[in-house]
């Protein structure tokens, strides 16, 4: 059935006090937000999305409240969507069904976690900061990203437990048939997916890198993007103030100060 965006209404989101002055005055919390709704759906669970990404799934039939994660957003507005899901689907990530949202202009690269990768390996991120020209001495990425977090998830001869797997392969370990991005890994295996995202970029074309290095320091040769364009959407408005309301019309005037 997937997601379900009918019967909903009053979103509110709250920003909330990372700690409050002498003078009652607040600091807010810029990493999470209160999120309130309305729902008719009695029999549904809900989720709610940041930006396109699943940031919680409610846990009750009742409830229409919840804390989610914010990320940092200083150059454009966030977006939060709340939509009722079938309770056996509550877990699923319904994010393909999304129309193209907003990612705060950042940019996301993700591959596939395959069994050619190697062993103890990792990779670096590099970008050309707009400027047309990848930059391969300082790479964007704050760590380097390993690879193989765990030596048990490689599939291999001898990587897990010896003669439990399929010929040539002990699979014991494996993410399996199934369970990641399927038919993207090795025949009965499907892969994992590596993600990096950037932090918030200004509008204009980008280019990116991935280069990889084995446990031995050798370097492979870089996997470059083309051009991906980035338009920025629009500022959060601040210091909004009511400037008059008619109470018949029912039309709200604002201003900026």
């Amino acid at each position: 059935m997937g997601l379900v965006s009918s019967g909903i209404d009053w979103v509110r989101a709250f920003a909330l006090a990372g700690g409050v002055r002498a003078d009652g005055g607040a600091a807010d919390e810029p990493l999470g937000a209160l999120v309130k709704w309305r729902s008719e759906h009695e029999d549904k669970l809900h989720q709610v999305y940041v930006n396109g990404g699943l940031a919680g799934v409610t846990t009750d039939l009742e409830q229409r409240r919840m804390v989610v994660p914010i990320r940092s957003a200083w150059m454009s507005a966030v977006r939060i969507e709340v939509f009722a899901v079938e309770a056996s689907q509550a877990h699923i990530y319904f994010g393909s069904q999304l129309q193209s949202r907003p990612q705060a202009g950042r940019v996301k690269l993700s591959w596939l976690r395959r069994m050619n990768l190697p062993f103890g390996g990792t990779t670096q991120v590099f970008s050309d900061g707009g400027s047309g020209e990848i930059d391969y001495e300082n790479p964007v990425s704050k760590e380097d990203i390993v690879l193989w977090p765990s030596w048990q998830d490689k599939v291999g001869f001898g990587l897990s437990e010896f003669g439990e797997g399929g010929f040539g392969y002990d699979g014991s370990a494996a993410v399996g048939f199934g369970r990641g991005l399927f038919g993207e890994g090795e025949f009965g295996f499907d892969a994992d997916e590596i993600s990096w995202e950037s932090g918030e970029l200004e509008t204009g074309k980008h280019r990116f890198a991935v280069r990889i290095m084995d446990r031995f320091a050798q370097e492979s040769d870089a996997q470059e993007t083309g051009d991906i364009t980035l338009i920025r959407t629009a500022r959060p408005a601040e210091g909004l103030d009511v400037s008059s309301y008619d109470k018949e019309e029912d039309k709200l005037v604002l201003c900026i100060s």
